[in-house]
């Protein structure tokens, strides 16, 4: 058995996915990092920057790319 990371760029192919694994051809299992995980990554990445980004900075950005990947 082979393990595969996919990043769903189309909404409908979720639901393909989600089709496949009521057929019992894959299994999904999603993962997500809790905030302690983001929190720890934030710090190590603002040690090696000049300048670190603010939070609200950083939800901006994620909102914005979300919304351009999404189409909304």
């Amino acid at each position: 058995m082979n393990t595969y990371s996919i990043e769903i760029l189309n909404p409908k192919a979720k639901n393909i996915l989600q089709n496949m694994a009521d057929l019992n051809l894959i299994s999904i299992k999603e993962e997500e990092l809790s905030k302690t995980d983001f929190l720890k990554l934030l710090a190590k990445l603002r040690k090696k920057a000049h300048f670190a980004p603010s939070m609200d900075e950083i939800t901006q950005e994620v909102k914005s790319v979300r919304k351009k990947r999404h189409g909304r």
